[in-house]
């Protein structure tokens, strides 16, 4: 069984506090930077995530779907709202699938809890990323070693000698 998170995109810029602040400028880079957030949380975690973008003020907007990494970033096409799209979604493997679907609307969490999928809110989802960051950056953080790190220390044998004695001759 597979397992799904459905993230409302917009949903999650106009609640993530450093999102906002980007989105208030460039609602470009806020888009950027949660996509680089969710394919960071998505190869931690080995799901599929699909962000959804709705366009549906944008005339003449046809749905386009983009992939970053294993992201699936999905922008609806004209008079589509991301909740529209997701309830689709939903309907089509909230049955056979885990889908994880987030979004603080609370009568949107209602509508998916009613067609089989779990829900989050985007607090939650932010909260659950930023312990996961941490376990990342806990895991693969660079420990000091207890020796200098110097050239001597990773050189040995014939190789070290040879460069002293090119040192000393200049």
């Amino acid at each position: 069984m597979k397992y799904f998170l459905i993230v409302d995109g917009y949903n999650m810029i106009n609640s993530w506090p450093e999102l906002k602040t980007i989105g208030e400028d460039n609602l470009e880079d806020a888009r950027v930077k949660l996509t680089e957030l969710l394919e960071n949380y998505r190869a931690y975690k080995g799901i599929k995530v699909v962000v959804v973008f709705d366009a549906h003020m944008v005339k003449g907007s046809m749905e386009k779907r983009e992939f970053h990494g294993g992201l699936e970033v999905v922008y609806t096409k004209e008079n589509e709202t991301a909740d529209a799209f997701i309830e689709k979604v939903v309907d089509e493997i909230g049955r056979k699938h885990n889908v994880l679907v987030a979004t603080s609307d609370w009568l949107e969490q209602q509508i998916v809890l009613g067609r089989g999928a779990a829900r989050i809110s985007a607090r939650e989802l932010r909260e659950e990323m930023l312990r996961a960051q941490k376990i990342m950056r806990d895991k693969y953080k660079i420990k000091p070693s207890a020796e200098k790190q110097s050239i001597e220390n990773r050189i040995q044998g014939e190789v070290l000698e040879k460069l002293e004695k090119i040192r000393r001759e200049r």
